[in-house]
């Protein structure tokens, strides 16, 4: 595993950037291709009472684990993307996006399914209207998958798992102990009602809403601590970092707590803000950071990307 530095309450990206350029991220998880279409509203359609929105131009963007591939690229670190798409053209297109983010992919196409796409209408700089396309892959593909895992792992300082609950991950307990077993620290973005998938793993980073579903609702910060640190022993995970929206962010490990207020900026769009923190703590952890230096960046980076439309990413001059 990447060794835990000392605690630097003031750290900053620029500390750690020669090393995250020779850090090489395994990111694996669950891909989509975000669709945007912008347009202008200027009447209510006749047929319904919903707007009519007349499209003037669109674009596309990686998401999901693709996006936390993207944004850790950014950062400068050395990125490959394991993953399953459909031997579709909206596959095609992530790989064409990727690549130009400089993200080595590696997707096994699996004929029977079709990428997942999440098309956002956009009218008057706000969401009207989500339609998702989405099909879970077949156990054939995900073994192969898997195989390649194994494949990377020797060539990797750190693996982040990304799970969107969209079944490409069916052997995420496997990938933990294996990457464990082989000294390198994952990291899970969780989702969903079983944790105990997620057993081993280094650091998870649930949302506040994921944290309550799993443990209950808590009296106070001290109760929200011991439930945290319940769950930390029960799950023999080393970190747990509960993202809190305007809260900021509270890490636990077993001997401290820690919460890190956000950092005040202009709120534009909050989706692809858990895929940058992630994507950040992936890189500095394995650069050799330690949790509080790099949760303290990511928190960061967070403010950064919230100020941006859709699915974005951090530079590191952004964050120096």
């Amino acid at each position: 595993m990447a060794s835990q530095a000392g605690r630097s309450p003031a750290a900053r990206f620029a500390d750690f950037r020669e090393r995250v350029a020779r850090t090489r991220v395994l990111v694996v998880g669950d891909v989509m291709l975000d669709r945007y279409w912008f347009g202008e509203v200027e009447r209510i359609s006749p047929e319904a009472p919903v707007p009519v929105v007349k499209i003037a131009r669109s674009e596309e963007r990686p998401g999901g684990a693709a996006n936390v591939a993207r944004n850790a690229a950014a950062l400068g670190a050395s990125l490959t993307l394991l993953s399953v798409t459909g031997a579709d053209e909206p596959g095609m297109a992530l790989e064409h996006l990727l690549a130009n983010d400089r993200v080595r992919t590696l997707f096994h196409r699996d004929p029977t399914v079709a990428t997942t796409v999440k098309l956002r209408v956009i009218g008057r700089q706000q969401q009207l209207l989500r339609i998702d396309f989405e099909t879970a892959p077949s156990r054939a593909v995900l073994a192969a998958k898997l195989a390649d895992y194994d494949r990377l792992l020797a060539d990797t300082d750190v693996v982040v798992l990304s799970d969107y609950g969209k079944g490409g991950l069916a052997h995420i307990g496997a990938m933990i102990e294996r990457a464990r077993a082989a000294g390198k620290p994952v990291l899970v973005d969780p989702k969903g009602w079983d944790w105990t998938k997620y057993r081993g793993a280094t650091l998870i980073t649930p949302n506040r809403g994921e944290f309550r579903e799993i443990v209950g609702r808590w009296r106070d910060e001290r109760d929200m601590e011991a439930k945290a640190k319940t769950l930390l022993q029960d799950l023999d995970i080393e970190a747990l970092l509960v993202t809190r929206s305007e809260e900021g962010m509270s890490l636990y490990t077993a001997k401290s707590a820690e919460h890190i207020p956000a950092v005040a900026r202009e709120v534009f769009d909050v989706s692809g803000a858990g895929d940058t923190v992630i994507a950040t703590l992936g890189v500095l952890i394995g650069a050799g950071a330690d949790f509080s230096s790099a949760v303290r960046i990511a928190n960061a980076a967070a403010g950064v990307v919230v100020g941006k439309l859709g699915t974005a990413v951090v530079t590191p001059d952004e964050l120096d």
